[in-house]
């Protein structure tokens, strides 16, 4: 495996390594690292991939630099390797939402995480990332998203999941691709708030989209939303369960 490393806008890193293995066409795992007087690191990847993540940061800042750790959800693929970053930045600190916490990541994590309010902003000192709670979107009670408001910049997880080793940045359609990766892995969870949180998304206008699995965008990213949450909803609709 190859980790390549692309600036996505203005000091925020897609990190990204290829996984032939999984699916028919591959999947990437994508972190990004926001350079700032505080960085953040969205995303730690798994703990096998540790080595190959700490090198590509350390193509942009010394990986002890790192002050905090954050991730969409608590799964192995976004936050496997947190207690790695921890024992390697000493002023790290893991932030996550409430329901993160409190059900996981208070015991999960070596050192005591930070809980954030829904909406709550931390300033990293040339950046603000924004805490946006998404309960179950993609999927995960603790499921939320960051956005961060000097380049309205949505690092969304899990959303907008394709397949293949595209581009960092494309201009082509990720709806389509999304929909086509959602019925391979069935990944997502249904529910009525679906289409409405990601709409809630799409009314913060961003200008960039960055993408965990799959190339990320800075092309129509509002409409994207928008397009997805319909997607979605129309999905929801056809559930025996709503028919």
């Amino acid at each position: 495996m190859e980790t390549s490393l692309d600036e996505i806008a203005e000091h925020i890193y897609r990190i990204s390594t290829y996984v032939p293995a999984v699916g028919p066409d591959g999947l990437t795992f994508n972190q990004f690292l926001v350079k700032a007087e505080e960085p953040l690191l969205f995303h730690t990847g798994p703990r096998r991939m540790f080595p190959l993540v700490c090198a590509t940061i350390a193509r942009v800042l010394p990986v002890s630099r790192l002050r905090w750790i954050t991730f969409g959800h608590v799964e192995s693929d976004e936050c496997g390797a947190m207690n790695e970053f921890l024992g390697m930045a000493p002023d790290a600190q893991v932030a996550h939402g409430a329901v993160g916490c409190q059900v996981s990541l208070n015991d999960l994590c070596d050192r005591p995480p930070r809980q954030l309010a829904d909406g709550e902003v931390i300033d990293l000192g040339g950046k603000r990332i924004r805490h946006l709670d998404t309960p179950h979107v993609p999927h995960n009670w603790e499921a939320r998203v960051i956005f961060e408001e000097d380049t309205k910049t949505l690092l969304c997880g899990d959303l907008f999941t394709h397949a293949g080793n595209g581009p960092a940045l494309t201009c082509a359609d990720i709806v389509g691709p999304a929909m086509a990766a959602e019925e391979l892995f069935h990944a997502s969870c249904l529910s009525p708030a679906t289409a409405s949180t990601i709409r809630r998304l799409a009314a913060l206008e961003p200008r960039a989209l960055a993408v965990m699995h799959g190339s990320s965008t800075a092309t129509r990213c509002r409409d994207a939303l928008l397009d997805l949450a319909d997607a979605y909803g129309a999905m929801a609709r056809q559930c025996p369960a709503n028919s």
